[in-house]
């Protein structure tokens, strides 16, 4: 068992009509002068964006607009928000979406208190001391960007998606209305399942098997996120269900499932490369990947994919054959993910055969020419990650 610091700061705003108190929370906050960050016409379209920002202004609080961010979130975007911010005086950064709107935000508010260029923190060349208090409505449960403190950007310049984490950027609130989940579409629905259980997933597949709260808490999760997904895509009105996911997501991410374990994150750094080239969807790139790894990986800790085929898939424990239950638990994990629309593959993910030069040159990246390694159950060189993407293939 590791020791460790839990530190999960946000304040929770949880339930119908929560985002009526948005303008008391900037202000309780510090904000008195906001960038609304939000992605698409999504935003406009159900009327959040001009309910939030008539709050805003029936409370004093000046803001400014910013659209546009997209899945993947680009660093362009980014950069342009931080120029807006310094022009205009933006003290606050309010963001109006899913993980990709919250991921942009906190870059921006990193760039905005930064001499450098904010790509910088994403390379790894500096780390940030300072940056504008970030907050969220949040409209898409998925990332858990809502509590963590990770940021996911990809520069254009390259195709290259890389992370950063930093506890300065833990939202200091986060408003979740499941209600605001609805209208999802059954895909963005299921690829949000699917990125918020690999959240846990990532820290559950671990050499330190011996934090039994942990262990326990995180197969709980799993098999609730499991039944509420089908729940929801028979019925997407279904509030019950809908809040399940939402809180779901933030709980997967916001580090309680890591405490006392080492975490992984080969599967999350290995799908980065397919969405920086391809431009999918995060969660379905991971359900692409995770089989491929997980049977790679198998017998670095045969006995937690056979407790997690049990305790999490339902399948039958066979005491004789240990390797083929772990085994029953993979094919029973991309049964799961089929039967939510999720690939289980690159060929499904992309609708082709993925080429052995895209493989190499997802290789390359994801590790830094060979430089870098990724992963803790296995710790995977350049020549594993070519490995994996090889089987991935479909």
């Amino acid at each position: 068992m590791k020791d460790f610091n839990y530190y999960a700061p946000t304040e929770v705003v949880f339930g119908r009509q929560s985002e009526e108190q948005v303008a008391r929370l900037v202000r309780k906050y510090g904000g008195t002068k906001v960038l609304v960050h939000y992605g698409g016409k999504s935003a406009e379209r159900s009327g959040l964006l001009d309910k939030v920002c008539r709050l805003l202004t029936e409370s004093g609080i000046g803001f400014v607009k910013l659209g546009g961010v997209v899945p993947n979130p680009r660093l362009s975007l980014a950069r342009k928000g931080i120029g807006i911010c310094k022009e205009e005086g933006i003290d606050f950064i309010l963001a109006v979406g899913g993980g990709s709107v919250i991921d942009s935000s906190k870059c921006i508010a990193y760039g905005v208190c930064y001499d450098g260029d904010v790509w910088d923190f994403y390379l790894g060349k500096a780390k940030a001391t300072a940056m504008l208090p970030v907050a969220c409505v949040l409209t898409i449960p998925a990332a858990g960007s809502e509590m963590s403190e990770a940021s996911v950007i990809t520069n254009e310049d390259g195709d290259v998606k890389l992370g950063y984490g930093n506890n300065l950027s833990r939202p200091k609130f986060a408003i979740m209305n499941p209600e605001r989940t609805f209208t999802l579409p059954p895909y963005q629905t299921a690829a949000g399942v699917t990125d918020m259980m690999m959240h846990t997933m990532e820290r559950y597949f671990t050499k330190d098997d011996d934090m039994d709260l942990t262990t326990d808490l995180a197969e709980a999760m799993l098999r609730n996120i499991r039944t509420a997904v089908f729940a929801v895509l028979k019925n997407p009105e279904d509030y019950r269900y809908r809040a399940q996911i939402m809180w779901g997501g933030s709980l997967m991410h916001n580090g309680l499932t890591g405490c006392g374990v080492a975490d992984d994150w080969a599967t999350h750094q290995l799908e980065h490369e397919l969405s920086g080239m391809f431009d999918v969807t995060h969660g379905a790139g991971l359900a692409a990947i995770w089989p491929s790894w997980a049977r790679y990986v198998l017998h670095e800790n045969l006995s937690r994919f056979v407790r997690f085929a049990v305790n999490v898939m339902d399948v039958p424990n066979d005491f004789t054959d240990p390797e083929g239950t772990a085994l029953k638990g993979i094919e029973a994990m991309e049964r799961f993910y089929h039967a939510i629309g999720m690939p289980v593959n690159i060929r499904e993910l992309i609708g082709r055969e993925i080429t052995d030069e895209e493989i190499r040159e997802m290789t390359r990246k994801c590790s830094r020419n060979g430089a870098a390694t990724c992963g803790c159950l296995k710790v995977l060189k350049a020549e594993d990650m070519k490995a994996i993407y090889t089987m991935a293939k479909g």
